[in-house]
C-alpha cells in the first residue's frame, strides 16, 4: 500500500540516482544546439556561447565548424581574439582530398570544452568512426565537454515522419540516445517566414543553391511541420529532465506542469466507457494518457470471458492513443498510485462502484483508497454503462460451484470431528478448536476460499453439537460459549482468507516463474545458435512446447514476399487468406489474425517480428483451441517470444550483412589496388616498348640513320621491358593459380645448391656490383621440393632484396637443417622492415610505405602461397645492424635416396 502522507523517498531509488550521477560526473557534458532546419542560427549561437565561456577563462577549442560560406558565421569565428582551432585531418579517398575533424588531435589536446559542429555528419573513410556522433561519445568518455549542433530531421525516430512531410529521406541520422544523453538541449527557433527571408538574402546557402532549396525542402509548410517537431521533441526532453530532477531529489509529489491522465481498466464491461471518456478528456486537455490494468493474485484466476474483456479494453485504449500497461501487485490502489507518481500523472479516472456496500467493509474499497492516498493527484469518478456482452467461443468459465472442492470442505469438517471425538475424553476444548482450525487451513491451502469458509462454518456447528453441553443439540447452556463460537468462526474465516490469498499469490508467482523460465530457456538457446534457419526452427519449437500451438517463421525472400523459413507446420500459411494476413502484419508492423481486432476470422495469429529498423519477418501461430490467444498473460508471453525471436534473427541478419560488407570492402580494396598497380606497371613498359619500336621503324626515314650502338640499346630496351611485362603477367597468373587451388606441387629430392644456382643465374645481370655470400650446410644436400616453384620463390626474394637495398650492398644466402626442417635465408642490408608490418608485407598488392620501386606487390604473396603449398612457412624480420632477413622453412618428410644407387627415386611424396 502507498501512503500519501509518507513523503520519504525510496532509499534504493536515491542510491541508484547517486550512482548514475557519479558515473556521469566522470564524463564530459554534452550541450546540443537544436533547430528545425538549416539556417536558423545554431552554429552562430554555439560560437557565441563558446566566446562567452572563453571570456570566463574556460579552455575552449574549436574542433570543427562548418560555416557553409555564411559571412556572419565566418566573421564571428575569426573575430579577434580568434578562438583556438584544431587543424583538420586530410584523408585521400578516390583521388580526392577530404578534410574532416581530427579526433586523435582533440583527445591529445584535451580542452575543457570542444566545439564540434554537425553531430549527424558522416566521417571520411578511414577514420576511427564512421559517424561524428561516435567521435563525440569518445570525447565525452574522455571527460571533455562538447558543444554541437543538430537539426530535427536527423533524429533517427523521426526519420520516417520527416520523409513523409518533406518528401526527402535523410540519410545521416543520430540515434535518439544521443538526445537523451545530452545534459542540455537549447532550441534555436526561427519563424518560417524569417527563415525564408534569410534564404532569399543568401544567408543560408550559396546563390546557386537558393532556388533549388526554396522549391524543395524550404517550403513554408515543411518548415512549419519541422518547427512543430522540434518544439515537441524539446518539450519531451525538458520533461525528461524534470522527472530526472524529481527522482534525484526524492520528490514524491506530482508537479502538474503538464496534464497526464491514468484510467483504471478492469474486466468490468463498464471499462470501455471509462476509456472513451478519458480519451475525450485527454483530447480536450491535449494531455498524454495511460490505461492501466493491475493483476492481483485474486484476479489471476479470472474466467476466460473476463480475461478476454480485459484484453479487449486495453486494445481499445491503444487504438484510441493511450499507453496500455499491465502491472502486477497485491493491491490495486497502491500499484496505480505508484505508477502515477513515477510518470508525474495529474489525474486518475476510475469508475463508480456498483457492488454492494458490505463488500467494501470485507474486501476494501479501491475508490476510497485512491481518494485518501492520492495526495496532489485529482481523482475523477465516472459512471460506467455496461455494454452488451459479445458471445465469443471459448471453454466453460471456471467460476461457479465446484462440487468436489466443497465436498472436501465438508469431509474435512467430518474428519476433524472424528479426531476431536477421540481426543475429547482426555483433552481440553481449546485443543479441539485447534483441530478444526487445522482442517480449515488444509482446505484453504488446497481448494481455495469458498470450501474453507464452508469447512469453518461446519466446524463451528459440529463443535457446538458434539462437544458443548447439552450434547447432540445446538442449544447452549453457557452463554460464554457464544463468544467462543464467534471467535472460532472469525479466526477460521481469517485463516481461510489469508491462506487462500497466499495460495493465490503462490500460484501467480509460480505462473510468472514458469513464464520467466520458458523465456529464459528460449533466449539461452537462441543466443547459442547461429544461422537463420536454426534460429527460426528453435523459436517455432519453443512456441509449440509452451503454447501447445503450431508456429512458423516467415521472412522476406529475394522478391520481397514472405516465405516460410522454418516451423512446426508447413501448411500453416498454405492458404492465400493466411498468407495475405501475414503480409498485412508484416507491412503494417501490427498483429493480425485470430485473437486480434484485425481479420480475426483467420485461422492463425500473425505477429510481426520487430527489429530495430522495422519488421524483419512474421511469427505465425495456430493454436489447437481458439481461446488461448484471448488470455492476456499468454498474449504477453507470446509477444515476448516474438521479440526474442526478432532480436535473434536481426542479429543473424546483421552478422550476414556485416560479412557481405566486409567481403565487398575487401574485394573493392583489392580491385582498386590491382587497377592502381597494374595500370601503372603495364603502361610504363608498354610506353617504353612503343617508343623504342617507333624509333627503330623511323630509322633512316628522316635522313639520319641510327648508329649500331644506339640501335642495339633500343633493341635491348625492348627486350628488357618485354621481359618485365612477362614477369608481371606471370605473377598475376601464379596468383590466380594459387587462389583457385590449381597449383600442383610435385616434390622431388633435389640438391638445394642446384636450385640456388639456377635462381642466381636468372638474376645474374641484376647482381652485378653486388657481393653475394653463399653458405649452404652440406648436410642438406637433398631436400624434397618442387624445384621450379622453389626457384621462383628464390628469384622473387632476390629481386625483392635488390629493390629495397642500396646499390652495391651485399646479399647473403644461407641454408641449414634443424631436425626434419630445412631452412633457407635471404639477407640484405637495406632499410629493414617497418615495425609491425612483418606479416602485412605478405598480403596482396602490399608494397611498403614510402616505396619508390616499381612492382604490384605480388612477389612475396606468391612466395607465401608456394611455401605454404609445400607445407612450410615463410617469415621476415629485421637484422640487428640494419637490413632484413627472409626465412623459408620446408619440411623434410621421408628418407632421401641413396646417391650410390643406380636408380634415383623421383618423388618423395605429393
Amino acid at each position: 500500500m502507498v501512503d500519501a502522507s509518507d513523503d520519504r523517498p525510496d532509499p534504493e531509488a536515491l542510491l541508484a540516482v547517486a550512482r548514475e550521477e557519479e558515473e556521469r560526473g566522470k564524463k564530459g557534458k554534452l550541450k546540443i544546439f537544436f533547430g528545425a532546419a538549416p539556417g536558423v542560427g545554431k552554429t552562430y549561437a554555439m560560437l557565441e556561447a563558446a566566446r562567452s565561456l572563453r571570456e570566463e577563462a574556460v579552455d575552449v577549442v574549436v574542433g570543427w565548424v562548418e560555416t557553409h560560406g555564411r559571412a556572419e558565421t565566418e566573421a564571428l569565428l575569426d573575430e579577434p581574439p580568434p578562438l583556438p582551432r584544431l587543424p583538420a585531418i586530410e584523408v585521400e579517398h578516390r583521388g580526392r582530398t577530404l578534410r574532416d575533424f581530427d579526433l586523435e588531435a582533440a583527445l591529445k589536446r584535451r580542452p575543457k570544452l570542444l566545439v564540434v559542429d554537425e553531430l549527424a555528419h558522416t566521417n571520411a573513410p578511414g577514420l576511427r568512426h564512421p559517424k561524428r556522433w561516435q567521435d563525440v561519445m569518445d570525447l565525452l568518455d574522455a571527460g571533455i565537454d562538447v558543444h554541437t549542433t543538430l537539426n530535427v530531421q536527423h533524429i533517427e525516430s523521426l526519420n520516417d515522419v520527416v520523409a513523409q512531410v518533406t518528401g526527402v529521406v535523410v540519410r545521416e541520422t543520430v540515434p535518439d540516445s544521443m538526445i537523451e544523453r545530452a545534459d542540455e538541449l537549447e532550441l534555436i527557433d526561427l519563424p518560417p517566414d524569417d527563415l525564408l527571408e534569410r534564404l532569399r538574402e543568401g544567408k543560408v546557402y550559396l546563390s546557386e543553391q537558393i532556388e533549388r532549396a526554396a522549391t524543395n525542402f524550404f517550403r513554408k509548410g515543411n518548415l512549419i511541420a519541422l518547427r512543430e517537431l522540434a518544439l515537441r521533441r524539446t518539450a519531451e526532453r525538458v520533461d525528461d529532465q524534470m522527472r530526472g530532477y524529481m527522482r534525484a531529489h526524492g520528490i514524491q509529489k506530482t508537479w502538474a506542469v503538464a496534464e497526464r491522465i491514468v484510467v483504471c481498466v478492469g474486466p468490468s464491461p463498464m471499462s470501455a466507457r471509462l476509456i472513451r471518456a478519458t480519451r475525450r478528456m485527454a483530447g480536450g486537455l491535449k494531455a498524454e494518457w495511460h490505461a492501466v490494468y493491475v493483476q492481483t493474485p485474486a484476479q489471476a484466476r479470472l474466467s476466460e470471458a473476463d480475461r478476454e474483456r480485459v484484453d479487449r479494453n486495453l486494445a481499445l485504449a491503444e487504438r484510441l492513443g493511450a499507453t496500455a500497461v499491465q502491472l502486477h501487485g497485491a493491491e490495486v490502489a497502491g500499484v496505480v498510485l505508484r505508477y502515477a507518481r513515477q510518470h508525474n500523472v495529474s489525474k486518475i479516472v476510475v469508475g463508480k462502484p456498483t457492488h454492494p456496500r458490505w463488500k467494501d467493509f470485507i474486501y476494501g474499497s479501491l475508490l476510497d483508497d485512491l481518494v485518501r492516498q492520492s495526495g496532489d493527484i485529482d481523482v475523477h469518478v465516472i459512471q460506467g454503462v455496461a455494454e452488451a456482452a459479445k458471445p465469443e467461443p471459448g471453454p466453460p468459465e471456471r467460476r461457479g460451484l465446484r462440487p468436489l472442492a466443497y465436498a472436501w470442505g465438508a469431509c474435512a469438517a467430518v474428519i476433524c470431528t472424528l479426531v476431536s471425538w477421540l481426543m475429547h475424553p482426555f483433552s481440553d476444548l481449546a485443543n479441539l478448536i485447534m483441530v478444526y482450525l487445522l482442517g480449515v487451513v488444509f482446505v484453504a491451502s488446497r481448494f481455495g476460499a469458498g470450501p474453507s469458509v464452508l469447512a469453518s462454518v461446519l466446524g463451528v456447528a459440529a463443535f457446538d453439537f458434539f462437544f458443548v453441553r447439552p450434547y447432540l443439540t445446538f442449544a447452549v447452556s453457557d452463554l460464554r460459549y457464544l463468544l467462543t463460537f464467534a471467535i472460532m468462526l472469525g479466526v477460521g474465516l481469517v485463516i481461510a482468507s489469508l491462506t487462500a490469498r497466499i495460495r493465490g499469490q503462490a500460484e501467480s508467482a509460480s505462473e510468472r516463474e514458469q513464464r520467466t523460465a520458458a523465456l529464459y530457456a528460449m533466449s539461452r538457446e537462441l543466443a547459442a545458435l547461429r544461422g537463420i534457419d536454426k534460429l527460426s526452427l528453435a523459436a517455432a519449437r519453443h512456441v509449440r512446447e509452451v503454447f501447445e500451438a503450431d508456429a512458423v517463421v516467415l521472412l522476406p525472400g529475394a522478391d520481397g514476399r514472405l516465405a516460410v523459413r522454418a516451423g512446426t507446420a508447413e501448411d500453416l500459411v498454405a492458404g492465400e487468406q493466411e498468407r495475405a494476413v501475414a503480409e498485412w502484419a508484416y507491412a503494417r508492423g501490427k498483429a493480425a489474425g485470430a485473437g486480434t481486432d484485425t481479420l480475426p476470422s483467420a485461422g492463425a495469429m500473425h505477429l510481426p517480428l520487430q527489429g530495430s529498423s522495422g519488421p524483419i519477418g512474421v511469427l505465425s501461430v495456430r493454436a489447437s483451441r481458439p481461446w488461448p490467444f484471448l488470455d492476456l498473460s499468454r498474449r504477453e508471453l507470446l509477444g515476448a517470444f516474438a521479440t526474442q525471436t526478432a532480436l535473434a534473427l536481426e542479429r543473424a541478419l546483421l552478422a550476414r550483412q556485416a560479412q557481405r560488407a566486409r567481403l565487398k570492402a575487401q574485394a573493392e580494396e583489392l580491385r582498386n589496388a590491382l587497377l592502381s598497380s597494374v595500370s601503372h606497371d603495364l603502361r610504363t613498359p608498354l610506353a617504353t616498348i612503343t617508343g623504342a619500336a617507333g624509333a627503330l621503324l623511323d630509322d633512316g626515314n628522316d635522313g639520319a640513320a641510327l648508329d649500331p650502338a644506339a640501335r642495339r640499346d633500343l633493341t635491348q630496351t625492348v627486350l628488357e621491358e618485354a621481359q618485365r611485362l612477362e614477369r608481371l603477367v606471370r605473377n598475376l597468373l601464379d596468383m590466380t593459380r594459387l587462389e583457385s587451388g590449381a597449383l600442383a606441387v610435385k616434390k622431388e629430392w633435389l640438391p638445394l645448391e642446384e636450385v640456388v644456382g639456377a635462381a642466381l643465374n636468372r638474376v645474374e645481370e641484376h647482381l652485378q656490383g653486388r657481393e653475394v655470400s653463399i653458405e649452404l650446410d652440406r648436410a642438406m644436400d637433398l631436400v624434397p621440393m618442387d624445384g621450379v616453384l622453389i626457384e621462383q620463390v628464390l628469384i622473387n626474394l632476390l629481386e625483392n632484396a635488390l629493390k629495397y637495398s642500396p646499390a652495391g650492398s651485399p646479399i647473403g644466402i644461407r641454408g641449414f637443417t634443424e631436425g626434419n626442417v630445412a631452412t633457407l635465408e635471404i639477407k640484405d642490408r637495406g632499410p629493414g622492415l617497418p615495425p609491425g608490418e612483418e606479416e602485412t608485407l605478405f598480403e596482396k598488392f602490399y608494397r611498403g610505405r614510402g616505396h619508390t620501386q616499381r612492382g604490384i606487390g605480388l612477389g612475396l604473396t606468391i612466395c607465401r602461397g608456394i611455401v605454404t603449398a609445400h607445407g612450410g612457412r615463410i617469415a621476415a624480420e629485421n637484422r640487428p645492424h640494419g637490413g632484413a632477413t627472409f626465412r623459408v622453412t620446408l619440411p623434410i618428410e621421408g628418407r632421401p635416396p641413396n646417391l650410390a644407387s643406380p636408380e634415383l627415386p623421383a618423388a618423395a611424396g605429393a
